[in-house]
């Protein structure tokens, strides 16, 4: 009852934001890099920050400065969707939510300073690589879907890390969400504040976990969209390109934008592979080391982002054709 009476609250609060929205002129306009074609309603995203309040609001003493950060970066990440930012501010906030949390789970007094560094180096790395990778419908919710549904397996069946109930809030919002942005021609797009303040969830709850188990797998619950962001990322560096502006370079906007395929397929196959990514890593957690399961998950993803090469070049060759 307690879950269904969540989504039903998320999903009044959504279609408020939604009057909302368009009284403000708060939209996507696509440009020549965008994977949509439509003006769409811009953060819908806003409903995982609502997720976050009503869980605190029943529990006040808890994941106390979790919420103060997701309210942080929900913040400047909404008004970052209304009028653009600069980086630095955006990322000085963000690292002082991440502060915030680390703190909160004991990073600070449970690892070395090189690690604490190394911390928050994947931490706000990780956060703006789900940002990146907000790019098609279905993407961001169905991923999420699957992370969060990872950790409350690990947290139910091998150890357990925090309140189940903390994690099924944030799935129910990613029902919600993707009741409306699951569509061929979605409602709304979550926007940086829905991207970032996920993603904000999500890293808490990982670094709990590995610091709970003293062990690093649990990253691999962000395997697909770690491999697809980082190459990503390099892959510009490479061509010499601004990696903060727009593009069209990950293998899911070769995928959509390219070979026109259904953008709710290639979201569905990024969850897929994560779920695949998942099952393995819960199967094999303390049956072979670590560092041979990373080898185990990150090679054949590897392989399948550089098929990217292949299919762009494949594409070039018809056009010059």
């Amino acid at each position: 009852m307690e879950y269904t009476i969540l989504g039903i609250l998320l999903m009044i609060l959504i279609l408020l934001y939604f009057k909302v929205a368009d009284k403000f002129n708060i939209i996507d306009k696509p440009n020549q890099r965008s994977s949509h074609t439509e003006i769409t309603l811009r953060g819908g995203g806003i409903i995982f920050w609502f997720s976050a309040l009503l869980y605190f609001a029943q529990h006040v003493r808890d994941n106390y400065f979790f919420f103060i950060g997701i309210t942080l970066v929900s913040l400047v990440s909404f008004w970052d969707d209304i009028q653009s930012l600069s980086n630095k501010i955006r990322m000085s906030v963000q690292f002082l939510a991440i502060t915030l949390i680390f703190f909160e789970i004991g990073v600070f007094n449970s690892v070395p300073l090189f690690g604490i560094v190394i911390a928050y180096i994947l931490a706000i790395g990780l956060i703006n690589a789900y940002n990146f990778m907000d790019g098609i419908n279905g993407i961001t919710g169905l991923y999420t879907l699957v992370v969060m549904g990872s950790l409350l397996y690990v947290n139910q069946k091998i150890q357990l890390f925090t309140d189940s109930s903390f994690i099924r809030y944030a799935m129910i919002a990613s029902i919600v969400f993707l009741f409306f942005n699951y569509r061929k021609k979605a409602k709304c797009f979550a926007g940086d504040v829905g991207s970032i303040a996920i993603a904000f969830w999500v890293i808490y709850l990982v670094l709990k976990l590995i610091l709970r188990t003293d062990s690093l797998i649990w990253l691999l619950f962000l395997a697909v969209y770690g491999v697809d962001a980082i190459c990503t990322i390099m892959h510009r560096l490479y061509l010499k390109q601004n990696i903060f502006e727009a593009h069209r370079l990950h293998l899911y906007q070769v995928l959509s934008n390219e070979y026109k395929m259904d953008h709710r397929l290639v979201s569905l196959c990024y969850a897929i592979t994560q779920i695949v990514v998942s099952a393995l890593v819960i199967c094999l957690y303390q049956k072979v080391q670590d560092l041979v399961l990373f080898i185990i998950i990150l090679l054949p993803l590897l392989f399948v982002y550089n098929l990217k090469f292949y299919l762009l070049n494949k594409n070039n060759l018809k056009v010059k054709l």
